[in-house]
């Protein structure tokens, strides 16, 4: 089952997809981290990609439709997968198509711009092993420490009021019309936010055929 979830920043799709990737035991492709280990490693792409990351844009497409290509190819992809923040434009979902790859369903998690400030500009992350934290909903055993491994939780550039801010006319822009573009193909499932993780895992499933 390929499956590819929409919706803007803090929506909630990484949590999303581990719960669905649990189920399923399918991979999440994570455009994000993978470019984040990228930034990390120092590597070309790293480089290429950090300006961007900085200011709260959209990376090229260039850049992530290889990214994606690359991983797609890999074994553990072959009985499916869940695509976590790709495509985010319609170029990227057109070079998709151009792949030859089936996607089963779409998800899309509704969320209201204010609740997306509230939930990000809260959100910590460990330096070191990138453990996610909230400073309310989610908060560590010891304030500004890593529960996993003692590192230092900060919080990242692009989770500050004006980057979120600045991010979700982005996607307002460049990734909300992906929704007509789905849902002209049979594919869009809409799920509202219901207000906590476990209602909208239990959304989701239903959206996909099965029970929690």
């Amino acid at each position: 089952m390929n499956i590819i979830l929409l919706g803007a920043p803090g929506a909630g799709k990484g949590t999303q997809a581990e719960r669905i990737s649990e189920k399923w035991s399918i991979p999440q492709i994570s455009t994000g981290n993978i470019i984040r280990d990228a930034l990390k490693s120092g590597s070309d792409i790293g480089e290429k990609t950090k300006y961007y990351m900085d200011n709260g844009l959209l990376v090229p497409d260039e850049i992530v439709i290889e990214i994606i290509r690359v991983r797609l190819a890999q074994s553990d992809c072959a009985g499916g997968y869940i695509l976590d923040g790709f495509p985010r434009t319609i170029a990227q979902a057109e070079a998709l198509d151009a792949m030859g790859i089936e996607i089963d369903h779409v998800i899309d998690l509704e969320v209201e711009d204010e609740v997306i400030i509230k939930r990000l500009s809260g959100r910590r992350v460990c330096s070191e092993c990138g453990a996610t934290y909230h400073i309310v909903n989610k908060k560590p055993v010891v304030e500004g420490v890593c529960d996993k491994c003692g590192g230092t939780l900060v919080q990242r550039k692009d989770d500050t009021v004006e980057t979120i801010n600045e991010r979700l006319k982005v996607y307002h822009a460049q990734t909300e019309p992906l929704i007509a573009y789905y849902e002209a193909k049979g594919l869009i499932r809409r799920i509202p936010d219901k207000g906590s993780v476990e209602a909208n895992v239990k959304a989701v499933f239903e959206a996909l055929g099965a029970d929690v």
